[in-house]
C-alpha cells in the first residue's frame, strides 16, 4: 500500500508491534529496544516492513522535517526568521534565528534525539535482515531503504552538530551507546559514503503506485552527490549525478507552480518527499500552518517567515518569487512593495490554506528534487559552458535570460544565488552557505555572529562527561 497509508496505520499500531521498535530513555535513543517478543517479531517480510516503515515515520516527527530541520536548516540561514512575535514561543526561535540559543533549547534538542531515534530504527532493520527468510530482491529493496534514511538522519546531524557519535549497529544495552566516541563530520561522510553506493544498488529507480514515497536509486544517489560535494570530492559527485540525468527518468516541470501543491506531490521532478496525510490519523504535517501568517489565517502561528533579503535576492521577472511567497506586498507589475504589514510575507510552497486542525496538514516537504540535481552538477564541473548549461535549464523555466562567464559576478556567487531563490525555504540554504564557505559573510552582512555547528544538546553531555561540547 501507498506509503503514506501506511504510515497511517502504522500510526495506529505503535502500541503493538512497533513498540518492538522505540528506544528507552538511555543515550541518544540508542538503548535496548524492548525485549518484549523481538526475538518473535523478526521473522517475516511483513515483519521487516514494519520496521522499514517505522524508520520512516521518524521523518514526520517534530525534531526532524515536521520542524526542527527547517529551523535549523533554514531560519538559521538568511533566507527566513521567526516572524514578528519575539516573546513566548517566538522568543526559543528568536535566540536560534539570533545565533544565541542555549544548549537546553528543546528544538535543538528534538533535532538531535529524533534524528538519533530515526538512526537507531534503520540499525535495527539493517542488523536484524539477514536473518529473515525473505527473497533477495525484498532483503536488498530494504536493505537500501535502512541505509538511505540512516543516511540522511546522520547528514543532517553532521551538517548541524559535526561531532556525534556514529552508531553503526543495533544498540543491546544502553552502556553501549554511551560507550560511542564523537566523531567529526568528516568521518560521519566517509562512512555514508559506501552506505549510499550500497543503497543505491538495491533500490528500485521507481516504485509502483502502492509504494510512492519509498527511497529509490535516484533518492540514494542524490544524497551521496551531496555527501561527496560536501566532502570536497567533485569529480565523483559528477559522476554520480550524470548517472541520474541519465538513467532515473526526472524532468524539470514547465511550471514552477506546478511543483506545489496537493495535486503535485510526488511529480516528474520529485526524488523525494516525506509523505505527510491529514485528516485525524497521526500523520498530517504541523508546518503548513506554522507558515501561516495569524493576521490572515486566525489558527496560524506564522514561523519562518521570508526575510526582506530573500525577497530582494529574486531578479525582476523572475517566475518563481511569486510562486514561492504570498503576493500581498507585490503590485499589479510584480514590484516588490515597501508594505512590512506582518501578513506581508509568507511561505506558500508548503501550502496556501490552514488545515483542519492546525497540526494536520496533508502537504509533503520536498527533500530532493531535479532541479537541485542540475544545480549540484553544475557546481561539481565549476564554469565552464556545461555548467551554465546546467544552470540556465533551471532560470529557463523561471522565465530568465542566460548566465554566461560574462554575467556579473564570479561563478560561485551566481550559482549560490540560483540555488538560493529555486531552493527557498527547501532547507537547502544554510548547508550551501557552509558548504561555499559563505556562511560567515553571508550572516555578518545581516549583523550576526555565527556559529558553524549548534550546540551539542545539554543532556547529551549529561549522560556521556567524556563528550566535549562544539
Amino acid at each position: 500500500m501507498k506509503l503514506n497509508k501506511t504510515l497511517i496505520q502504522l500510526s495506529f499500531s505503535l502500541a503493538g508491534a512497533v513498540t518492538l521498535l522505540s528506544c528507552g530513555e538511555g543515550f541518544t535513543d540508542l538503548s535496548p529496544i524492548s525485549q518484549r517478543n523481538v526475538n518473535q517479531f523478526y521473522n517475516t517480510a511483513s515483519d521487516l516492513n514494519t520496521a522499514i516503515n517505522a524508520a520512516y515515520k521518524v521523518l514526520q516527527a517534530n525534531g526532524t522535517y515536521n520542524q526542527s530541520y527547517w529551523i535549523t536548516q533554514e531560519m538559521r540561514s538568511d533566507n527566513t526568521d521567526q516572524g514578528s512575535d519575539g516573546t513566548g514561543l517566538g522568543a526559543e526561535l528568536t535566540v536560534i534565528d539570533n545565533f544565541t540559543e542555549n544548549a537546553t533549547s528543546e528544538f535543538i534538542t528534538a533535532a538531535y534525539t529524533d534524528s538519533f531515534l530515526g538512526v537507531a530504527r534503520s540499525n535495527i532493520v539493517l542488523s536484524r535482515i539477514d536473518g529473515v527468510s525473505i527473497a533477495e530482491t525484498d532483503r536488498e529493496r530494504i536493505r537500501g531503504e535502512a541505509l538511505f534514511l540512516r543516511s540522511l538522519f546522520f547528514y543532517n546531524l553532521a551538517v548541524s552538530f559535526g561531532n556525534i557519535p556514529l552508531p553503526l549497529t543495533e544498540a543491546k544495552s544502553a552502556e553501549e551507546g554511551k560507550a560511542l566516541p564523537q566523531v567529526p563530520a568528516s568521518e560521519v561522510y566517509k562512512q555514508l559514503i559506501p552506505d549510499l553506493i550500497k543503497a543505491e544498488e538495491g533500490l528500485p529507480i521507481k516504485y509502483d503506485a502502492a509504494n510512492v514515497g519509498r527511497a529509490t536509486k535516484g533518492a540514494a544517489a542524490t544524497l551521496l552527490a551531496k555527501v561527496y560535494l560536501t566532502a570536497g570530492d567533485k569529480k565523483s559527485a559528477e559522476t554520480v549525478l550524470r548517472r541520474i540525468i541519465a538513467n532515473y527518468g526526472y524532468s524539470l516541470l514547465p511550471n514552477y507552480a506546478n511543483l506545489w501543491g496537493l495535486a503535485n506531490k510526488n511529480n516528474a521532478e520529485s526524488i523525494f518527499e516525506v509523505q505527510f496525510k491529514g485528516g485525524g490519523t497521526g500523520t498530517g504535517n504541523a508546518f503548513t500552518n506554522a507558515f501561516s501568517p495569524t493576521l490572515k489565517h486566525t489558527t496560524g502561528s506564522y514561523r519562518n517567515r521570508p526575510t526582506q533579503d530573500v525577497l530582494k535576492a529574486y531578479e525582476p521577472g523572475d517566475d518563481r518569487f511569486l510562486k514561492s511567497m504570498d503576493t500581498s506586498y507585490v503590485n499589479a507589475q510584480g514590484v516588490l512593495q515597501t508594505n512590512t504589514r506582518n501578513d506581508a510575507r509568507y511561505v506558500t510552497k508548503f501550502g496556501r490554506e490552514n488545515a483542519f486542525d492546525e497540526a494536520d496538514a496533508s502537504y509533503n516537504f520536498v527533500v530532493f528534487r531535479y532541479a537541485d540535481v542540475l544545480l549540484l552538477l553544475a557546481e561539481a564541473l565549476g564554469e565552464g559552458a556545461e555548467a551554465y548549461g546546467y544552470i540556465n535549464q533551471v532560470r529557463a523555466r523561471a522565465k530568465l535570460a542566460p548566465l554566461s562567464a560574462a554575467s556579473s559576478g564570479t561563478f560561485a556567487q551566481k550559482l549560490l544565488h540560483e540555488r538560493r531563490v529555486e531552493l527557498a525555504f527547501e532547507n537547502h540554504r544554510w548547508a550551501d552557505l557552509l558548504r561555499f564557505g559563505v556562511a560567515k559573510e553571508t550572516l555578518q552582512a545581516q549583523g550576526k555572529t555565527i556559529r558553524s555547528l549548534y550546540l551539542i544538546p545539554q543532556r547529551e553531555l549529561d549522560i556521556n562527561r567524556s563528550y566535549k561540547q562544539n
